[in-house]
């Protein structure tokens, strides 16, 4: 799964004045909430609910909020970079400054995790975390973000 066929163009965002969890949830849902036919309320308690089972902060800044949701056509991204770091409980203890939600329909779990692997590998990459963290362009980081994935095979 490439997420060019997730992130539309329109669902990167730069944020400013976000203070906590919560807040970035319902940043986060209003732009899922435009993509699809759910209301901004119930993707946030559905991010909510998740975060209760553990955070889904990474370390290293870096957190990939995610659930599945009745109503949803097939799995979607939207992408957040915060002008300052949260506290989001992660496992490195640190704030989060990089955010990729994904959202699916219940059912689907393959691609469900073939997306957050995606993610996860994607935000691994140092060269991929400077781009977002240094480069306020939101079509700059969307080309970043949805660059192929590369294959490495051996001979």
């Amino acid at each position: 799964m490439e997420l060019a066929d997730i992130l539309a163009e329109d669902s990167v965002l730069t944020c400013t004045g976000v203070t906590d969890k919560r807040q970035l949830f319902e940043i986060l849902a209003q732009k899922a909430a435009e993509r699809t036919s759910l209301s901004e309320g119930e993707i946030v308690d559905a991010l909510m609910a998740r975060e209760e089972l553990g955070s889904t902060g990474l370390g290293n800044g870096i957190a990939i909020p995610h659930g599945k949701l009745k109503g949803l056509d097939g799995v979607i991204a939207v992408f957040a970079r915060l002008d300052e770091p949260i506290e989001f409980d992660s496992v490195d203890d640190q704030p989060v400054d990089l955010v990729m939600l994904l959202l699916a329909p219940v059912g689907a779990g393959a691609d469900h995790l073939k997306a957050l692997s995606r993610v996860a590998r994607m935000l691994r990459t140092e060269s991929v975390v400077d781009v977002l963290r240094s480069d306020a362009d939101t079509a700059r980081m969307r080309d970043v973000l949805t660059a192929p994935a590369e294959t490495n095979c051996a001979a």
